[in-house]
């Protein structure tokens, strides 16, 4: 195998770790925006889950940002392997 081929192996592969990396985010993000919804409806009362809530809503933050850096490498490594096919 010649250095071309496997730098497009790589890539590849890289493109299938970026997907997976951003449906793991959307699933935590998901899951902490249900989480907030659900604490607001039924617990606000309860110091302790608002505290939670607070902590989820900074995690979501986070998880929002990291998300989109993976996306953007994820398009950034798409490019490579079309200009790659085009070349």
């Amino acid at each position: 195998m010649n250095l071309e081929q496997e730098r497009m192996n790589i890539l590849s592969q890289a493109v299938e770790t970026r997907r997976r990396e951003i449906m793991h985010y959307q699933i935590n993000i998901d899951n902490y925006e249900m989480a907030i919804a659900e604490i607001e409806r039924n617990y606000g009362g309860n110091a302790d889950m608002v505290e939670f809530a607070e902590h989820l809503k900074d995690l979501l933050a986070s998880s929002v940002r990291e998300q989109t850096k993976e996306q953007i490498l994820l398009m950034v490594i798409e490019k490579q392997l079309e200009v790659a096919d085009v070349g």
